[in-house]
């Protein structure tokens, strides 16, 4: 069985470490862990891994955030990946750093990644994984805040928390959502 699990983000220096790209953050943690590297390909790099006899597709896409959706609805055609056999892997301004949160549809939340995911593959019926970064910035900072590094103590808490989402992301792909929700929801 295939999955397309998918980690948000922008592509260049100046986002990388940032909050908005937790996704990123994830999933190149998730690739090293796995032995895998990633390659550039069409509308983003991608890196393939098993996890048992399940195939998983690693794409971070290269379409920058807003535009994501075109990357998410190629590659879902590409590999012929039904839409419940994919994760996306996304920042949570409602959700405190670190917090996780799977869900197995919604809306965007006002997420423009999201936003434009949900336009492109015609669905909000997709999983998600939401990875808290909080909202502790000024009135009208928000985007300085979610592209802004990361404290020392996130810093801190960061590799903790990324190893609590990939061990989410391996129970989506093995034992299904609803397992993934009850074992890792606000953990």
């Amino acid at each position: 069985m295939k999955f397309l699990i998918v980690g948000l983000g922008n592509i260049g220096a100046e986002y990388q470490g940032t909050r908005h790209n937790i996704g990123f953050t994830i999933l190149d943690a998730l690739a090293e862990a796995s032995n895998v590297v990633f390659q550039s390909k069409r509308y983003g790099s991608t890196a393939e891994m098993r996890l048992k006899n399940q195939r998983l597709l690693l794409l971070k896409p290269s379409t920058y955030m807003n535009l994501s959706g075109e990357a998410v609805r190629y590659w879902m055609q590409k590999e012929k990946i039904d839409i419940d056999h994919v994760l996306v892997v996304v920042d949570d301004l409602a959700l405190p750093f670190g917090t996780l949160r799977m869900r197995g549809k919604g809306a965007d939340g006002g997420h423009n990644g999201l936003k434009n995911i949900n336009a492109m593959v015609g669905s909000q019926n997709y999983a998600r994984l939401r990875f808290g970064i909080g909202s502790d910035f000024p009135t009208g900072a928000q985007i300085d805040y979610v592209l802004g590094p990361l404290t020392p103590q996130e810093r801190q808490q960061l590799p903790e928390r990324v190893e609590k989402a990939i061990e989410a992301i391996k129970a989506f792909c093995l034992s299904g959502l609803s397992f993934a929700m009850t074992n890792y929801n606000n953990k």
